[in-house]
């Protein structure tokens, strides 16, 4: 139980599918007292690069579901990252119900293009992929650190293995996340004199949607069945299995706990022993 959580307020972007990162991070606050803010695109259920994305309808079911089961405030809002505009809106729909934001998650993440080499990728969805992963995080925590600037806090960014070790046929994902990571040392550096702390979380393979169709673009790319296709990802870690969102949450919510008070301008990989180097 982390107390110092309670009665906080916490934003986290892409947390708007109940299968996803942004949510188990959510859940794991509201489970510790913390008030939370979900956000996302609010799109209907329909394939995004084969990816399905979540609706207005269930993150407001998420929403209403944390303060049913936890008694905190919960507010869901419409996100899209790759937008001032809409950036400024949802800090505008923040601050007519909460007075600050002390703890940010910046989460929200998407693929376009893969699988494909870097010579070969189609340039509108390198520069969207970019967008999303990279710059949405700028964009989003520009916004969010002026509400933090008095009480301090702490900022969490998602990047991930991929920004450390590049993969095969995803290298705008690879190039956005490690961007992600000097941008988290960058942000820690400014900030450490006003009392917000910046890491990043770098999760390996982890059971979401978007490892749910790398593994089904595998199995059609290698004639396998669906089950095979995970199962030899599976084999690739040393623990020989994937990670659950949960998991990835339990490091996060550390990340932005008193706990973690000593702790700013790292990228803290989780992944089952597959990148075992800083």
């Amino acid at each position: 139980m982390y107390t110092d959580l309670k009665e906080k307020t916490a934003l986290i972007t892409g947390s708007g599918k109940e299968t996803g990162i942004g949510y188990a991070i959510a859940k794991k606050l509201a489970s510790n007292g913390c008030h939370v803010i979900l956000s996302d695109l609010g799109t209907p259920a329909e394939d995004h690069n084969g990816m399905r994305m979540g609706t207005r309808e269930e993150m407001e079911r998420l929403a209403s579901g944390l303060a049913e089961a936890h008694g905190v405030k919960t507010l869901a809002v419409d996100l899209d990252v790759t937008s001032t505009d809409s950036v400024a809106a949802m800090i505008e729909r923040i601050l007519s119900e909460f007075d600050r934001v002390d703890l940010l998650f910046n989460n929200a993440g998407a693929v376009f293009g893969a699988p494909s080499t870097v010579h070969d990728y189609d340039e509108a969805a390198w520069l969207k992929t970019v967008d999303v992963n990279l710059h949405g995080v700028y964009r989003v925590s520009k916004a969010v650190v002026p509400l933090m600037q008095e009480a301090g806090g702490a900022i969490v960014n998602i990047a991930s293995k991929a920004g450390k070790s590049p993969p095969l046929w995803n290298p705008a994902y690879a190039v956005a996340k490690a961007g992600v990571i000097m941008l988290t040392k960058v942000m820690a550096l400014d900030l450490a004199t006003q009392g917000i702390r910046v890491n990043a979380v770098c999760p390996g393979l982890i059971m979401t949607d978007l490892q749910d169709t790398r593994i089904r673009v595998e199995a059609e790319i290698f004639g396998t069945t669906y089950d095979e296709a995970k199962e030899r990802l599976a084999k690739t870690v040393p623990m020989e299995r994937l990670g659950s969102p949960g998991e990835v949450a339990d490091l996060a919510v550390y990340l932005a706990s008193a706990r973690s008070s000593y702790i700013t301008g790292q990228a803290v990989n989780i992944g089952g022993g597959i990148m075992m180097e800083v």
